[in-house]
């Protein structure tokens, strides 16, 4: 068995492709999940019994400009720079707000798990194998811990980028969020000294942050038109918030459009050129499938019978027994075909583009 099964999940094929996510989430349910999340829990690498910290660590050089593939780190930065500024205006910190109303508070970026390098002679049997920082680590409400999963694209962007499906971010956040749940005393107590802000004891949070041209992209691909993917992502972050008590938020994230990517870089790294916002990933509803329209039923009434062209042509009478289809000559009507009975003694014909009612079997 895996050390670490979720990552593991992360990294299946089918996980990551546009053709076989949604079969791939039609597959997992809240136990399935919640049982993969007790064991990355249980060998999830712990900081803190090494005298390692979580929070401020910062390695290697500062970025100073765009690199390939860095797009989400440098955004996670900024956006957790900015969280230490105050606004000018009254001198405090306004915390953004997610679409379901809940203050959202940033407060670091690339937060290391990790006690070592993997070993490679250990493999998979290495507890730091697969193991990637918190992208940005924040607080939801007052207390609670939340791990953010970014994904950034160009508003012109064409593609998404491969393997970057919103199961995949899903179980990334998931798998983080173990990872906070297996160190959750010592980042409290870090939390604490660094922001003054004490953490409550409900499952972590996980937010997948995408840009809105992303969110667009997932519902153009071909394989993923419809609500069948949405819907089956619902259905894992409800069960998973039944089962863990993990809850799942999927938004948009907007910056700053006048000026793309909505980061630069000054002497300390990213840094924001405007203000991000939250909005919806997809309109409510967008999850449940439509129901197939139900074939109309046509009236008897209203139902044009063609003429039974293997049935001679007949003279019309008021004394005449006729069934549907036959062919009536009427001296001032012209031909008409029979359209059945209505009613005691009377028969619809239709002449042309007109329904007649007329009589028939007259003694």
């Amino acid at each position: 068995m895996s050390l670490h099964p979720l990552i593991a999940l992360v990294s299946d094929r089918d996980v990551k492709q546009a053709k076989g996510f949604r079969t791939a989430a039609e597959r997992l349910t809240g136990a399935s999940l919640e049982a993969d999340y007790q064991t990355e829990v249980g060998n999830a690498p712990k900081r803190a019994a090494l005298g390692l910290a979580h929070l401020g660590v910062r390695v290697g050089r500062k970025a100073k400009g765009r690199q390939h593939g860095r797009d989400e780190k440098h955004l996670a930065e900024a956006i957790a720079r900015a969280a230490d500024r105050v606004d000018e205006a009254d001198g405090a910190k306004k915390p953004l707000e997610l679409p379901t109303g809940e203050s959202i508070t940033f407060i670091d970026s690339a937060v290391p798990i990790k006690t070592a390098t993997p070993d490679k002679e250990k493999g998979a049997s290495d507890p730091n194998a697969g193991i990637d920082d918190l992208p940005l680590l924040a607080l939801v409400g007052e207390d609670r811990i939340a791990v953010v999963v970014l994904k950034y694209l160009e508003p012109d962007a064409t593609r998404s980028g491969a393997g970057d499906t919103p199961l995949r971010l899903l179980l990334q956040g998931l798998a983080h969020a173990a990872a906070i749940d297996a160190n959750r005393e010592a980042l409290r107590s870090e939390i604490e000294e660094a922001t003054g802000k004490t953490t409550g004891e409900e499952a972590p949070a996980v937010i997948i942050a995408a840009s809105p041209r992303y969110w667009e992209l997932c519902r153009k691909r071909e394989a993923q038109k419809g609500a069948g993917w949405i819907r089956e992502l619902e259905r894992i972050a409800r069960e998973v918030g039944e089962t863990i008590g993990t809850e799942i938020f999927f938004v948009g994230l907007t910056t700053d459009a006048d000026s793309p990517p909505g980061w630069d870089y000054d002497a300390e790294g990213p840094t924001l050129t405007g203000p991000i916002r939250f909005e919806k990933s997809w309109e409510t509803g967008a999850g449940k499938l439509k129901p197939k329209p139900k074939k109309k039923k046509i009236d008897p009434a209203d139902e044009i019978v063609e003429a039974d062209l293997s049935k001679p042509l007949l003279d019309y009478s008021i004394r005449g027994s006729y069934e549907r289809g036959d062919r009536i000559a009427h001296t001032k009507l012209g031909e008409g075909v029979v359209q059945g009975v209505v009613g005691r003694g009377k028969i619809a014909v239709m002449f042309g583009d007109e329904k007649k009612l007329m009589i028939r079997e007259r003694a």
